[in-house]
């Protein structure tokens, strides 16, 4: 795949059967009506719009076991895998409309799977303003947009770890492969687990004591040439002042220009190859004002920036 033309697949999962709220459900459309598609051919990139892929129906039901919609939830999440995977067979660049966070199991698993054929390095930035390592022990809701890390590390339902082939034992995703950027709510229990599991985290703290642009030199470390870098952006990771359009709003998030720094540093390794945009709420909205900042976001991704510079220049 040439990174700098890329061959973008838009692949719409229109679910929130993961969520507490109902309306995420609306984000793969919101994100289009927004000039997604226009945006990214502004940007040179060549677009493919796959449509929305289908799914049960949010039941709306009490957790069973500790989970919520588990079923629902490891049907969309079999679904977004294939057609991930058969995206970066294709030579094109995933990306994925959703849907609550919980599709990120089916996403990474296969770039997981796709990274380990290749024999290549993955780095996954995760910007949310959750840490997203509940188990069902941890979270009386049962709802399983909080539990995606956890279960990409192999601590969740068969339905849901063994997708993409995997196990506990060898899970999709291991802490040296994973970035945390923008956390800034983790329930007690789950802040022992990502301790536990050696997650690097750059929380809130971290970026006010040092910069959004120290975190990001930190999280991107070692990219090169051989890493598949992929971006899961929960759109909650913004500061609700500026993306109101989430259910799961947490005050004193990133500004627009320290989110805009996210994406363009991003840009700049020339290295992405897979995005996840997760968690849009219409119903939370404003004009859909934060779908159209998730697509500003996702412009400079795709190398817009304020100023015409030379990749990687000071």
């Amino acid at each position: 795949m040439d990174l700098n033309t890329p061959r973008i697949a838009l692949i719409g999962a229109p679910t929130d059967v993961g969520a507490g709220e109902r309306g995420a459900s609306m984000g793969p459309e919101a994100l289009r009506v927004a000039g997604l598609v226009e945006a990214l051919r502004g940007q040179g990139a060549e677009v493919i719009d796959t449509g929305n892929l289908a799914g049960p129906p949010n039941p709306m039901q009490p957790p069973v076991n500790g989970f919520r919609h588990l079923p629902e939830v490891a049907a969309w999440n079999r679904a977004v895998h294939d057609a991930v995977h058969g995206a970066l067979q294709a030579g094109q660049l995933p990306m994925l409309l959703g849907g609550d966070h919980c599709l990120a199991i089916g996403s990474i698993s296969a770039v997981a799977r796709h990274v380990q054929a290749r024999g290549q390095k993955l780095r996954v930035l995760w910007f949310d303003a959750h840490a997203d390592f509940n188990t069902a022990a941890l979270t009386p809701s049962g709802n399983i947009h909080g539990m995606p890390v956890a279960s990409l590390f192999g601590d969740g339902p068969p339905e849901l770890v063994g997708i993409g082939g995997f196990t506990p034992e060898r899970p999709a995703l291991r802490a040296p492969e994973l970035r945390q950027i923008g956390i800034r709510s983790v329930d007690a229990g789950e802040k022992r687990l990502v301790h536990e599991a050696g997650i690097e985290v750059f929380d809130m703290r971290f970026i006010d004591e040092h910069g959004m642009r120290a975190a990001m030199e930190r999280a991107l470390a070692g990219v090169d040439a051989d890493t598949h870098l992929h971006v899961s952006l929960d759109v909650d990771f913004l500061d609700p002042s500026i993306a109101p359009g989430v259910a799961t709003t947490v005050p004193g998030g990133p500004t627009y220009r320290e989110a805009q720094l996210c994406m363009e540093m991003v840009a700049d390794t020339g290295r992405l190859a897979s995005l996840d945009i997760v968690e849009i709420n219409p119903a939370y909205d404003t004009h859909n004002n934060t779908a159209e900042l998730a697509v500003d976001l996702v412009e400079s991704l795709f190398g817009k920036s304020t100023l015409m510079r030379r990749r990687g220049a000071a």
